[in-house]
């Protein structure tokens, strides 16, 4: 049976209110998918009472024998004790707690057929004080699922996005541009825009780190040195990957026609664009894993948290991104 583990991320912010909302909606009982919230029954009753909003929480101890979504009713699973519920304040007593869901999360969709993880969004801050080399759910997915590399893909009606790099310094960048990682990434992209989003042959097209995707060498090395021979051996491999490509004219609407999916080298190279298009109405996907996992594609939004100013789109989104590709 298909079903979604949804770990709702930091309980000082937004992601609490989220599936709250959700489940008084009319979208709740339309998913037709049964959805459990990980988390501290107690966070979801304070949050909704906040919220002004009539929630009865069933609470399940397995991901078994699960009933379809009833309209006002929210299945939890209790992992560990949320410390503080209260929102709109980062205590560092949550950050395990956070951790802990995350963690049974990513297991549970690991060994249960039919499971996909949907994740709200986490404050890196928050976890960072207690786990010092944390830099996101993406690289805690891949470590979780002992997997050997992933990518992270962010999605919308409008195009694809995903970033050879993710959460690092922007100076850094320039050092982790290699021919073998632009190989793997490509790889997992084309991998997996066949085998889940049945696209037969897909169109790639790869970013320059640089100004004008580097000018020949002139203004900077890395399209010449590690990108455009990286690009020349997928083509073997029968791989539709485009040279290096300005990013200034990237995204031409002939462009965004054209593409499946585009490789951005940094994360604020392409992420500021899909945004700007697309902002409450994308997701995150995680590529190159054992596991389904989508995810909201904003933060924890503290200001608002306990109020009913949070918009659910982008949940919404990943929920049914998350069960069209549960296979």
């Amino acid at each position: 049976m298909k079903k979604i583990i949804y770990s709702p991320g930091e309980p000082a912010g937004i992601g609490p209110d989220l599936i709250i909302k959700l489940a008084c909606s009319k979208s709740w009982e339309d998913f037709k998918i049964p959805i459990v919230s990980i988390g501290d029954p107690n966070l979801f009753l304070q949050r909704a009472k906040l919220l002004k909003k009539k929630v009865k929480i069933e609470e399940v101890s397995s991901l078994y024998n699960l009933k379809n979504n009833f309209k006002g009713t929210i299945k939890v699973l209790k992992v560990s004790k949320c410390a503080n519920t209260f929102p709109g304040k980062l205590y560092k007593s949550n950050a395990k707690y956070v951790l802990d869901n995350l963690t049974f999360g990513i297991k549970e969709a690991l060994k249960n057929e039919g499971t996909a993880l949907v994740t709200g969004p986490i404050s890196k801050e928050n976890i960072i004080s207690i786990k010092k080399d944390f830099s996101g759910h993406t690289e805690y997915i891949r470590d979780v699922t002992d997997s050997n590399d992933v990518l992270m893909m962010l999605a919308s009606k409008k195009l694809r996005v995903s970033i050879a790099t993710t959460h690092i310094p922007l100076k850094k960048v320039h050092k982790l541009i290699t021919k073998k990682l632009i190989i793997n990434k490509v790889n997992i992209l084309h991998k997996d825009l066949v085998e889940k989003f049945n696209i037969k042959k897909p169109n790639i097209k790869i970013l320059g780190l640089n100004p004008h995707a580097g000018e020949n060498g002139k203004i900077g090395v890395e399209e010449k040195k590690e990108i455009i021979p990286a690009v020349k051996f997928l083509r073997k491999n029968n791989i539709d990957v485009s040279l290096p490509i300005s990013a200034d004219t990237a995204f031409s609407e002939k462009n965004l026609n054209q593409t499946d999916a585009y490789l951005g080298m940094y994360h604020d190279q392409v992420l500021p664009v899909l945004k700007a298009l697309s902002f409450g109405d994308s997701i995150n996907i995680t590529l190159g894993v054992p596991i389904i996992r989508t995810s909201v594609d904003h933060g924890v939004a503290l200001d608002i948290a306990g109020t009913n100013n949070s918009d659910t789109s982008s949940l919404e989104l990943s929920i049914k991104t998350a069960k069209k590709l549960i296979r």
